[in-house]
């Protein structure tokens, strides 16, 4: 039996020990205050001093502290001063109240127990099943009040390494944060004491194939053929509830009718650098119809002659575990690289609580080295540990689309980085249009998936599409591989730095109300801002108008190249081939030439495009890779390449870092195609201080410098007049 996890995963998830330190743990009568950050602070009261040191579904980290707090403590008050937070706490006997608690936030904010947090910034929503158009979603940590509490007294722990209930009269277990316009400053707390958010592997962020539909294994041959023989990408294939028998929601034994080849089938999908995912709703639990329901009930100690499945049961240790080794395992060890959890179902069972599920899932996901993969609906605060997120069966509708967009970017403020949709819109009316302008938006989010009902006429591929939203498409597609290096970098930065790939701007702009204004734009990574259109399209050209405000500095549109310049708004009314997407002028953008596997192919070749900047200021980025698999970059199995760019005047400098770090299977050499914007065939160009030739580039108004492959540790500087 492979569940290790219980021994590696949860004990790397979160330390047990509660050390109490003079400084960063106070306890006075009932309450227990513990320092975490100075802009976090967690608030325990019990009647019975039952404090909670175990990590609960949310808490994964009980064991960071802040230790340069000052404290006065006296038999009638107790004051923590933590730089930026003074709290003050007047024991009365009685839980926490107006009465004897009270905090002051970076010396201009008031708070207290009954305040309600009236000015938040949106959180998420479990998922967006059977909904059309706007929604309710609940608050996210970033809040305009400048401060949040959130709520952990119910939440599940983890007791011996396995979920349980808190123990009776454990009482308040509250999070303050107080962080006034410091959003970044909250999303660092919230991975701080929630646990970090892993970067995905790095197939999960490409194109994905899936429709429920009984496609054979040669139907899914074809498609990928297909795929090929259409010019568009792919990375993943989704095999959804057809694959399994008998016909109903939860099967583990292969549905032989449609994939009679199944073990070869799988082979080959690796064998084209794919990657498969399965369908499973575990609610039915292992039924008599399972190929290994006789030695999954002899594991259980009952007769395998019995013909009721044992209710699913995801508090039960043994039976998750035989669950698992009895189903998943097999398929797993056949080819099946992640799991699709679909929906937990209707039960009555104390724990099957999906924030556990998919915890449990994951942390199954890295038995064999990789790191942890899941791929279901959110399950409370501190599912943000378990990316990529499916975001449900939501109706096809511009209505859908346009609130997505919004519900995207406030998701981070639950620590939710990686949303992924049905492209297009699951269950409707057939829409081609909304299909495209959908595909747009996918092609700058977290994943490119394309999924739909089993409906003949919901057929999502491209190339069954009206030829025009079929061209739409392949533009938005072929962006999201030249993007890719780009996408993965920002996808390791919100990992390590705890910022949304997907960010709405007030994270970056808090101090400028009119980043607060527009919610149909964001921020994708620091340095691309992205304006999904929303609306259906007017005349034979689709033609749809969307409003963006531009944030300091200087942008570049991409299909034009036209300029606008920060802290303006413009109207833009664009066709179905282009939509609003802008870059930061004066920043090093890393792209690759266009592959059909985006997320496997390795980078032979990275392509810097420059835009100019203001006079005189320096534009930084970075290139982040790994191995894209293992957890190996967590111990600094990674490299990371600098690039800066300056403009002064007409010359323009560009500097590529020689690379550092290095992970298993690095390429030790890589060409670059260097793109300048904005000069002419009269231009001219060194490399490294010796005069080369570069080419113009009229259509797209670009002087390319090719540089030929050299060693990744060697810098690469270019000066273009």
């Amino acid at each position: 039996m492979r569940l290790l996890w219980l021994a590696f995963g949860i004990l790397q998830l979160s330390s047990l020990a509660f050390a109490q330190t003079n400084n960063s743990v106070v306890v006075t009568g009932n309450a227990r205050f513990t320092i975490i950050s100075p802009t976090l602070i967690r608030l325990e009261y019990s009647t019975k001093s039952k404090f909670i040191d175990n990590p609960s579904l949310f808490a994964a980290n009980r064991s960071v502290y802040f230790e340069d707090s000052k404290i006065r403590q006296t038999p009638t008050e107790t004051v923590i001063d933590t730089g930026s937070i003074v709290l003050t706490y007047k024991p009365d006997g009685k839980p926490f109240s107006d009465k004897n608690l009270s905090a002051v936030i970076l010396g201009n904010i008031q708070w207290h127990p009954s305040m309600k947090n009236i000015k938040n910034l949106g959180g998420t929503t479990m998922c967006l099943d059977d909904k059309e158009g706007e929604i309710p979603v609940g608050d996210g940590v970033l809040s305009r009040d400048g401060w949040y509490v959130l709520d952990d007294s119910q939440r599940l722990i983890l007791e011996n390494r396995w979920v349980a209930k808190r123990p009776e009269g454990s009482g308040a277990d509250w999070y303050l944060f107080g962080y006034g316009t410091q959003f970044k400053k909250a999303l660092k707390d919230l991975t701080l004491v929630g646990g970090a958010v892993p970067i995905p592997r790095r197939y999960v962020l490409g194109s994905w194939f899936s429709r429920w539909w009984p496609y054979t294994s040669n139907d899914y041959r074809k498609i990928v053929q297909e795929y090929h023989d259409h010019d568009f990408p792919l990375d993943v294939l989704v095999m959804d509830m057809d694959w399994h028998k008998p016909d109903n929601f939860t099967g583990y034994t292969w549905n032989r009718k449609l994939f009679p080849d199944a073990e070869d089938y799988l082979t080959w999908i690796h064998h084209q650098h794919l990657f498969a995912t399965l369908n499973d709703h575990p609610q039915g639990g292992v039924g008599p119809y399972e190929e290994r329901f006789p030695q999954f009930m002899k594991e259980m100690g009952r007769d395998p002659g019995e013909k009721d499945p044992l209710p699913y049961d995801l508090g039960n240790k043994k039976y998750m575990q035989s669950v698992f080794q009895y189903t998943h395992e097999p398929l797993e060890r056949m080819g099946v690289d992640f799991w699709w959890l679909d929906y937990l179902g209707d039960t009555e069972a104390q724990f099957n609580h999906l924030g556990w599920a998919n915890e449990f899932y994951f942390q199954h996901s890295r038995l064999s080295g990789l790191r942890g993969q899941q791929f279901s609906r959110w399950g409370d605060w501190g599912d943000h540990r378990h990316p990529v997120h499916f975001s449900g069966d939501a109706v096809i509708s511009f209505k859908t689309l346009k609130f997505e967009v919004p519900f995207t970017a406030e998701s981070g403020n639950v620590g939710l980085f990686f949303w992924s949709h049905d492209m297009g819109g699951f269950e409707g009316k057939r829409n081609p249009e909304a299909l495209a302008r959908w595909v747009q938006f996918g092609a700058f989010s977290a994943a490119l998936r394309i999924h739909s009902f089993n409906k003949k006429e919901l057929d999502k591929r491209p190339w069954v599409q009206p030829k025009n939203v079929e061209d739409s498409m392949r533009i938005s597609y072929h962006l999201r591989s030249e993007f890719f290096p780009y996408t993965y970098s920002r996808a390791a930065e919100a990992s390590f730095d705890s910022v949304p790939l997907i960010r709405p701007l007030y994270v970056e702009y808090p101090e400028i109300e009119a980043a607060y204004s527009n919610n149909q734009e964001y921020l994708y990574g620091h340095d691309i801002l992205v304006a999904p259109i929303v609306e259906k399209g007017k005349g034979f050209k689709n033609l749809a108008e969307q409003k963006v405000w531009f944030p300091p500095g200087i942008w570049y549109d991409w299909f034009s190249g036209q300029v606008f310049a920060g802290n303006t708004s413009m109207k833009f009314s664009l066709d179905l081939n282009s939509f609003p997407l802008f870059i930061r002028g004066g920043v090093p953008l890393t792209l690759q030439p266009y592959s059909e596997r985006m997320t496997t192919d390795p980078l032979k070749t990275l392509v810097v495009r420059v835009y100019p900047g203001e006079e005189g200021v320096v534009g930084h980025s970075q290139l982040y890779e790994d191995d894209g698999l293992t957890e190996r970059y967590r111990v600094g199995s990674r490299g990371v390449t600098q690039l800066s760019y300056v403009r002064h005047g007409t010359e323009s400098r560009l500097e590529i870092s020689g690379t550092t770090g290095g992970y298993i299977d690095q390429l030790p050499v890589r060409s670059y195609q260097i793109e300048f914007y904005g000069f002419n065939s009269h231009t001219h160009a060194f490399v490294n201080g010796i005069e080369v030739r570069g080419k113009f580039d009229s259509g797209r108004n670009l002087f390319v410098v090719d540089v030929p492959a050299q060693d990744i540790r060697k810098g690469v500087k270019v000066r273009v007049f």
